[in-house]
């Protein structure tokens, strides 16, 4: 471990160091201003320490099969989507009792697709509206549906409306994660489905990030004209988070050398197929940090007090990258090497604690009795 976190420290440096802004695009640096956001210069607070800490305090449930997805109820309780069986369940997080809500309609799973991502509509206290991207029979798409937890467990899911369809499937590459900005707009990371020409093509909606409004129309202040596509050139983005300032980092599975952490400019092109990592090439927008495949193969993030973490499912490990503004400012820290198999999905929970997904029954993995499970995790 010590010999990996060396390399990935010359590896940091290397990549923090991005290139210009692109054609149509605005810039991170001082006083950018994002759709939906306000001006923000490179630095965000105080900087956190360089060396972490993580503490799991317990499992929370156990069991699940292929979870995905994960989503806090304000009022208490857990959503947590299968890849697999198309279900959401919602997790008791004291007790860890699961009660079934239903089967969303129309999920096609294969290889990596089927149910993903699951959000919370802005305005779930009144319209109580669970929002989710799944692969189906013809496309990877977003719906929402009513969720009635008053009807008896199992019957809770209303049928799904599309949203916005035609994202590219595949049996590999079919990004998945989608989550509301603090501007009210749905963002949503796509896969090139396995064809790499996809994620440079600026019409095409796959190996992008897609910003919409809850409606599904391309959202006002998008980088290109009536487009929904907010960022291009990804293999593969499983992971959404933004920090205090509301900055977009994302993570992307490289192919055989270089996964990704990427702090997100409007309208940059992040290189793939041409670039896989840090590249010298002006028109690229180069990652925070990176490591080795083998390392990472990055799914969910989370920002917490300053620090980026990481579920990694190949590299079954938690990552820590601390920030200062959009650079990372120390080198990436990894814990849990190996302890719970491979991790999904990461989410604030709020008071310096992550909710933690596991991912060993993805077809994958090696599962150990219990699995898959949400742990509760204090970080630091």
């Amino acid at each position: 471990m010590t010999a990996v976190l060396a390399a990935t420290a010359l590896l940091l440096t290397a990549g923090c160091s991005g290139g210009g802004s692109p054609p149509g695009g605005s810039g991170m640096g001082p006083a950018t201003t994002a759709p939906g956001g306000a001006a923000s210069s490179p630095a965000a607070g105080p900087t956190p320490p360089a060396k972490g800490s993580v503490q799991v305090l317990r499992t929370v449930a156990e069991g699940l099969k292929s979870p995905w997805g994960l989503a806090p109820l304000p009022g208490g309780g857990l959503l947590v989507s299968s890849r697999d069986d198309g279900t959401i369940v919602r997790v008791d997080e004291k007790t860890g009792h699961k009660t079934p809500l239903g089967t969303v309609s129309g999920v096609s799973a294969a290889g990596e697709g089927g149910l993903l991502g699951i959000a919370l509509s802005p305005g779930f206290a009144s319209d109580h509206m669970i929002y989710a991207y799944f692969t189906s029979a013809s496309d990877n798409r977003i719906v929402r549906v009513l969720y009635d937890e008053h009807k008896p467990a199992g019957e809770q899911l209303g049928a799904p409306d599309t949203v916005f369809k035609g994202i590219p499937k595949g049996i590999i590459h079919n990004g998945g994660r989608i989550a509301f900005g603090a501007d009210g707009m749905l963002y949503a990371g796509t896969g090139e489905s396995g064809d790499r020409g996809l994620a440079q093509d600026r019409k095409s909606l796959g190996g992008k990030i897609l910003r919409l409004t809850p409606e599904g129309e391309p959202a006002p202040g998008n980088p290109f004209p009536h487009s929904p596509v907010y960022s291009y050139g990804h293999r593969n983005v499983q992971g959404l988070a933004w920090d205090g300032r509301q900055r977009l980092f994302a993570s992307e599975f490289g192919q055989d050398t270089w996964d990704e952490l990427n702090a997100i400019k409007p309208g940059g092109n992040y290189g793939w197929p041409d670039a896989e990592g840090r590249s010298s090439d002006p028109r690229f927008v180069n990652p925070v940090a990176e490591w080795h495949t083998d390392d990472a193969s990055p799914s969910g993030i989370a920002y917490v007090d300053g620090v980026i973490w990481m579920a990694a499912l190949k590299g079954q490990r938690l990552w820590r990258i601390p920030l200062n503004g959009t650079r990372a400012s120390a080198a990436p820290q990894a814990f849990l090497t190996g302890e719970y198999g491979r991790l999904r999905t990461v989410v604030a929970a709020g008071g310096g604690k992550v909710w933690l997904v596991t991912s060993n029954t993805d077809g994958r993995g090696r599962p150990k009795k219990g699995d898959d499970r949400v742990l509760e995790v204090r970080v630091r």
